[in-house]
């Protein structure tokens, strides 16, 4: 115990100086209507509410695209990629559809009241558009070696794209920017600990550091096997851990059905009014707002370098795919969670994951169990993913190779113990000042390339059209 306390302590107080910094320049802020408002909040609202407006809302009207297109079993295997489009989607849903899903929303509506989880409802619908154009994008303009393996991201658009506008050194500077935040961003410690504090609640394993080093060693098997492996992987986790987590939310609405009309009406009405400590309606909002880009990731940029591997010669094709991503993870999943947590009205006192166990409980004393068991999935599975994102920026910012790959993994899995020992409040503070860094570099990008976007996703939706139509006529 004592040796864990020293740990803890140095760990912190190395920190302390870096995540000064961090939040200095990343949670700068504006007073609006009373409320502190942090700039990469409107950094990040601003496009998600324009660009849906002016695609002409995308995120509804092509919706049974995606789902068309996800449901095609069809693979072009002569098409630049490594893994198909459904497999590209479900290794970018295991990087989002993780604890901000369940953690997330617990957070939210502990700080910011019910009236936060019906904001991270409304900004996952917009979210929607942004994950769209930044897809496209990346997709469009990622680098294909002449061995035929992939290498993609924000990054590699941003390099690639303005070098053929005529711009390389700003193209490598937007890109290198972006590497350099996503290397550590792409840390998620927040999946260690609250894993680790769920796991720990129902089984009475208490050692962090031990939970950290398994947990360590199994996403090391795959981040050694490639995007390959991990698609495989992701293929089968991503249902089965959503599955195992979704009965038991529906679980404790289906008991509790005579209470969810009063649930969500305290969640919409709260919206509008917020509690005193949260700031009224503004600072649900931001508090939702904040969660919700977490739990979707649009704008981060991080889900456009597994898109990126996907098969298929039409980058709208993987930009439509990639709509679906804030739908199901921000839109639908935290939805649910959250009308679960307010119906069982656990959330008054608590900070994290706790709150969802709590409410999980109130249905059987072993319900706690099966969301440890979804939470160990969900982390393990968005740990592989962001191994890989990591992996990719890395390649970006020094070179690849089999040695300097292998440092890179390495690293990575020695940082995931330190998630199951620090406090939440750090956890999030760190996680939270790297990941909205990523934001910057790719959101100025998605302004420059607007027009080329919509010219993409225009131009693929009119073929696709044409194309159906011509299936249809006698």
């Amino acid at each position: 115990m004592y040796e864990d306390a020293r740990m803890i302590g140095w760990i912190e107080n190395t920190l302390a100086g870096l995540l000064a910094d961090l939040n200095a320049l990343v949670f700068t802020s504006v007073p609006i209507m009373g409320v502190n408002v942090t700039l990469i909040v409107i950094w990040l609202a601003i496009p998600m509410f324009i660009f849906t407006i002016w695609l002409g809302f995308i995120n509804v009207r092509a919706l049974g695209q995606s789902v068309r297109i996800v449901r095609d079993k069809t693979v072009d295997h002569d098409a630049p990629g490594t893994i198909s489009q459904f497999s590209a989607l479900t290794t970018a849903l295991s990087g989002t559809v993780g604890l901000g899903n369940i953690a997330g929303v617990a957070i939210a509506i502990a700080t910011g009241g019910p009236g936060a989880a019906f904001w991270m409802f409304v900004i996952g619908f917009f979210a929607m558009t942004v994950k769209c154009m930044e897809v496209t994008l990346g997709h469009k303009y990622r680098t294909i070696d002449p061995d035929g393996s992939i290498r993609g991201g924000p990054m590699y658009a941003m390099k690639n794209g303005l070098a053929a506008r005529g711009k390389p050194r700003f193209g490598h500077l937007l890109g290198w920017l972006y590497a350099f935040f996503a290397l550590f961003g792409a840390i998620s410690l927040v999946q260690v600990n609250q894993s680790y504090v769920q796991v720990a609640a129902v089984t009475g394993f208490e050692n962090g550091t031990i939970y950290g080093i398994i947990l360590a060693a199994l996403v090391g098997l795959v981040v050694i096997g490639g995007v390959t492996w991990l698609g495989r992987v992701t293929s089968m986790l991503v249902p089965a851990m959503a599955g195992i987590y979704l009965i038991g939310v529906f679980t404790i609405i289906l008991t509790n059905l005579g209470q969810l009309p009063d649930a969500i009406a305290t969640i919409v009405g709260d919206a509008f009014t917020g509690g005193a400590a949260a700031g009224g309606m503004l600072g649900a909002f931001v508090i939702g707002m904040q969660r919700a880009v977490y739990s979707s990731e649009a704008g981060v940029g991080s889900a456009v370098i597994a898109h990126a591997q996907a098969k298929t010669r039409e980058p709208a094709s993987e930009g439509l795919v990639a709509l679906l991503e804030p739908f199901i993870d921000t839109v639908v999943v935290c939805s649910l969670g959250a009308i679960a947590i307010v119906i069982s009205g656990t959330y008054y006192g608590g900070e994290d994951i706790g709150i969802v166990s709590d409410a999980f409980a109130r249905i059987s004393d072993w319900f706690p169990i099966l969301l440890a068991v979804a939470v160990f999935l969900f982390a393990y599975s968005t740990l592989c993913s962001w191994g890989f994102y990591g992996l990719q920026a890395w390649g970006y910012l020094v070179g690849e190779g089999p040695i300097r790959d292998t440092i890179y993994k390495v690293f990575y899995v020695v940082t995931i113990p330190v998630g199951a020992i620090l406090p939440i409040q750090a956890v999030i503070d760190l996680v939270d000042s790297a990941f909205f860094l990523m934001c910057i570099p790719n959101v100025i990008a998605i302004y420059i390339f607007a027009p080329e976007i919509r010219r993409e996703i225009r131009g693929y939706l009119e073929r696709s059209r044409a194309k159906r139509n011509e299936e249809t006529t006698p």
